[in-house]
């Protein structure tokens, strides 16, 4: 067993006594409470495990505890500040970019990270940046919709939802 110090969301945590097969996801999970981190599939093929690891968008329940030793690690609970969402949540909503929700999370912290690399990707960068994230409700366009916005409005120009666009409903490729 092992001491893990990293940090989360910004603030320096430990956690005592990690097993070494932990995989990150059941550790913010079980050990820390942070639910928000999704666990699919187990097998890191639906995404909504995804939370950023030093700037990368990674798929948590694949990827060991053990390896946050000294990272920033991310996850939805940390984007938003007091009653105020992050950008990227609001955008979700604006756009209705959400049916469930239970993938949602995975999707915004892929975005994220996308977004803090890369602020004005192209939708087909958006599409690629989200390619490992499953959603069974949506048909993805109002996903997509909703991360095009949120880089619109990060970059202070938009303050509206898009308008709605021929095609919807459709998944895309």
């Amino acid at each position: 067993m092992a001491t893990l110090r990293f940090i989360l969301n910004g603030k320096d945590i430990q956690v005592e006594n990690v097993e070494p097969a932990t995989p990150l996801a059941r550790l913010l999970r079980d050990r820390l409470g942070l639910i928000g981190t999704k666990i699919g599939c187990g097998e890191g093929e639906c995404g909504a495990c995804t939370v950023i690891v030093d700037g990368k968008a990674v798929v948590s329940c694949l990827y060991p505890a053990w390896k946050v030793q000294g990272a920033r690690v991310e996850t939805i609970e940390g984007l938003k500040q007091g009653d105020q969402l992050h950008v990227l949540q609001q955008s979700f909503v604006d756009a209705n970019a959400s049916q469930c929700g239970y993938c949602t999370p995975g999707f915004i912290m892929s975005a994220k990270a996308l977004l803090d690399a890369h602020p004005r990707p192209s939708r087909q960068e958006i599409v690629e940046a989200i390619r490992g994230n499953l959603c069974r409700c949506t048909g993805y366009y109002q996903i997509v919709d909703a991360i095009e916005l949120a880089a619109r409005r990060l970059a202070g120009e938009d303050d509206s939802p898009r308008p709605a666009e021929e095609g919807r409903g459709r998944i895309l490729p």
